[in-house]
């Protein structure tokens, strides 16, 4: 028997697990799927669950029970790839044969100091049902601090005006308007969105420091809350810390093939892979679906073909329950239409693949 060990079940992780158990898994193969949680968490929603306006168990879908699947709970502590090792917390190491390296991301702070102490993040469950606690025990009338007005951060922002509308919400961006990745027509319409809705928009911002219940931008000290950082991310810090080949942003360079150079046994997916695109869910799935096609023709002693490339379907945003926004191909749209095909996509995601 060969042992294919999966780390992480997010959305690689998951829609992995799915296409090797619908059929395509050889007699010969076991897989281990080692995560901290007993289910798939929808990352995507996790502004919500932070803001109040969404459950937890709106947000779970189950891992796939099948009889070849075993499932590891525990902390990953090191890769140690020369061995062909998974080094855990309280645990003996576990040898592979095979590795998908799918250990998502963390808050990168850009050596503000304080912000990885006196602020909350969204990047784990663990850290989301903490930020939840902290914005909903905001007192009234209070004020919060969001670092970041990329889409997590927009979203957030939307989602807690509406969850709290008695709140002073001041969200910060380093450009001249937000969403700089989106076109100005699109990022002009959330930006007036949010006047409209009383978000305070500080653009051109540069956050220099962070104490307990303070932000200071350009120096200025700005009382909040609560803060919330959504300021960009990193990898895993396990690895950033492989002494292997590496991007400028600390993600693992990888073949067209989707596994290391010089190791066609180990693949990385999602946002530890350095890859043509921005790390997001959809990502993540469309690599995952390519490394179970590479990974069938290993076992059964194939060449590798040329993968086609990834084409992205588009980005979705929502603000608040009825207002969103997206890129579709090279066509920004604006309103209720974007938050329903939003809406759609997350039945999907849970309902299809739970």
């Amino acid at each position: 028997m060969k042992r294919l060990i999966v780390l992480g079940g997010g959305y690689g992780g998951m829609r992995i697990l799915q296409r090797l158990f619908s059929g395509s898994l050889p007699d010969h193969i076991e897989v281990t799927l080692i995560d901290r949680l007993p289910f798939h968490c929808l990352k995507t929603e996790y502004y919500a669950l932070a803001a109040g306006t969404i459950s937890e168990q709106h947000i779970r879908v189950p891992f796939p029970n099948d009889p070849r699947l075993t499932i590891k709970y525990g902390e990953v502590t090191k890769l140690n790839l020369e061995n062909k090792q998974v080094e855990m917390k309280n645990e003996e190491p576990l040898s592979y044969d095979y590795l998908i390296i799918g250990l998502g991301c963390e808050d990168k702070y850009h050596n503000v100091p304080g912000a990885d102490v006196h602020t909350l993040s969204l990047q784990s469950v663990d850290q989301t049902r903490e930020a939840y606690k902290a914005l909903n025990n905001v007192p009234p009338n209070g004020v919060v601090g969001i670092v970041g007005a990329g889409l997590s951060g927009v979203e957030v922002a939307s989602e807690l005006r509406e969850s709290r509308p008695d709140l002073t919400i001041k969200l910060f961006d380093r450009g001249d308007m937000i969403l700089s990745m989106f076109s100005k027509k699109l990022s002009k319409y959330v930006q007036s969105w949010f006047t409209e809705h009383g978000v305070e928009v500080v653009n051109n911002s540069n956050i220099t420091k962070v104490e307990p219940n303070m932000l200071y931008n350009h120096d200025e000290a700005i009382y909040c809350d609560a803060i919330v950082w959504t300021a960009g991310i990193q990898p895993n810090k396990i690895v950033r810390d492989l002494d292997i080949e590496k991007d400028n942003s600390g993600r693992l360079i990888v073949t067209d093939h989707h596994h290391l150079p010089g190791d066609e046994r180990v693949f990385v997916c999602g946002d530890c892979a350095s890859l043509p695109h921005p790390p997001s869910g959809q990502l993540a799935q469309a690599q995952g679906e390519q490394i179970v096609t590479v990974l069938q023709a290993l076992w059964k002693g194939e060449p590798l073909e040329p993968l086609p490339q990834i084409k992205l379907k588009g980005v979705l945003g929502s603000l608040g329950k009825k207002h969103g926004f997206g890129l579709m191909g090279s066509t920004s749209i604006t309103g209720r239409v974007p938050r329903l095909l939003k809406s759609g996509v997350l039945w999907r995601s849970k309902y299809q693949n739970g």
